[in-house]
């Protein structure tokens, strides 16, 4: 595997006017061969009265193509094993080679700020990828492989003020959101769904977060006391049971269900599967992921019925589609939203030494025991909590 760049880029300013420009070339030489050429501009302009600078900016870039596994993903359908597994049914086993990806990034920011106290900095940033790349998964083992989709758009803004100092009090604030969609079909690896065309969301994908950071130090020598807020509006999850026909759900119901659409009737039943490999979900995940079923919850060892009233079906956990209204791209299941909230008291110079400075902090993170998801059954690192409370205290010695 080889890969080589060679770029020339050059910084110009004429006034308030502030230009980079550049061109890069990437030469990629691994299963498969790609060159391409790489114009990168930015611009920005700065206006002195107001304290304003306003940017924007392009760039071409390559993606090649993720080196793990790449071997499996290109060869798996020579392998028996990954031949017979992998695939799902009825969907072609050689989609052919993986190659790099070509992006086309946008960038357009303000920066504003008020007098000394307050600073505004906001970016729109639109990413356009041509062979946009995934992760699949052996079965349900850790083996993870590259995969290549038709397209990806993933436009989002990213929002931050900031309070620098004033009389002992700073704060920080940052807030983001990021769509990540892509489209079927899949073009090129081993194949993880049977052919389709479409929109779905991957599991970066949220429609707000922030983080708020305050801090105060009434006295310059003194103590510092510090407060940390985070929300989550909740990541794009895993494949859940539910009632859809889309790429990442598969309608799973038994043969004894109320037929289908008539709004008349109790809508059938959801069967505990993992709707991208079709496994029976264990006990285990069922309770990692907080599912009820007529308002029991499973547990470590007691599984949910292996159907489900659709009616009845839910989580404590994760933002449940209602029947037949999971929609891979404008309503995907989700991650329940969630505040983690940390407080911290610290003092820098404890002894008010000149040479010699010793320093003490304590630290409380989630301190209301938030118990929540970060991820369940990630296609690339799996199911995550977030973490509960925990207690931290530390000593320092400076010279």
């Amino acid at each position: 595997m080889k890969e080589l760049a060679l770029y020339l880029q050059d910084a110009i300013t004429v006034k308030n006017w502030s230009f980079n420009v550049g061109l890069r070339g990437d030469f990629y030489n691994g299963l498969v061969r790609d060159i391409q050429p790489e114009p990168r501009v930015g611009v920005a302009y700065s206006i002195k009265s107001t304290n304003t600078v306003l940017r924007v900016s392009y760039a071409r870039t390559m993606e090649s193509p993720f080196n793990e596994n790449l071997v499996i993903a290109n060869e798996g359908c020579g392998i028996p094993f990954l031949a017979t597994l992998v695939p799902p049914p009825g969907a072609p086993c050689n989609l052919g080679l993986i190659r790099a990806g070509q992006r086309n990034e946008f960038h357009t920011g303000l920066q504003q700020a008020f007098g000394r106290y307050v600073v505004v900095s906001g970016d729109y940033i639109w990413k356009y990828t041509h062979n946009g790349y995934d992760f699949g998964i052996v079965g349900s083992t850790p083996i993870a492989f590259p995969i290549e989709w038709h397209n990806s758009k993933i436009p989002g803004y990213a929002i931050r003020v900031s309070v620098p100092n004033y009389h002992g009090f700073s704060a920080l604030v940052t807030m983001s959101h990021v769509a990540a969609r892509f489209f079927l079909p899949q073009v090129a690896g081993l194949p993880i769904i049977p052919p389709a065309t479409g929109v779905f969301r991957i599991d970066h994908d949220e429609k707000f977060n922030q983080t708020t950071h305050l801090e105060y130090q009434p006295w310059k020598r003194g103590p510092w006391f510090g407060f940390n807020w985070r929300y989550d509006s909740g990541l794009v999850s895993g494949a859940i049971p539910c009632q859809a026909t889309t790429a990442t759900c598969s309608l799973t119901t038994s043969s004894a269900d109320s037929p289908i659409g008539n709004p008349k009737v109790p809508q059938g039943n959801i069967g505990m599967f993992n709707a991208i490999v079709g496994a029976a979900l264990t006990a285990d995940q069922e309770f990692q992921a907080g599912f009820t079923c007529n308002g029991v919850r499973a547990t470590l060892t007691q599984a949910l019925p292996q159907f489900c009233p659709a009616t009845q079906f839910g989580s404590t956990l994760l933002q449940v589609p209602g029947p037949f209204k999971e929609n891979d791209d404008h309503n995907p299941q989700r991650i329940a939203p969630r505040s983690l909230f940390d407080i911290s008291v610290g003092h820098d110079n404890v002894f008010h030494g000149d040479k010699y400075k010793v320093s003490l902090q304590f630290t409380a993170i989630n301190i209301t025991n938030n118990y929540a998801l970060y991820n369940f059954l990630s296609t690339f690192s799996g199911t995550h909590y977030v973490t509960p409370r925990s207690l931290t205290a530390q000593i320092g010695f400076h010279f």
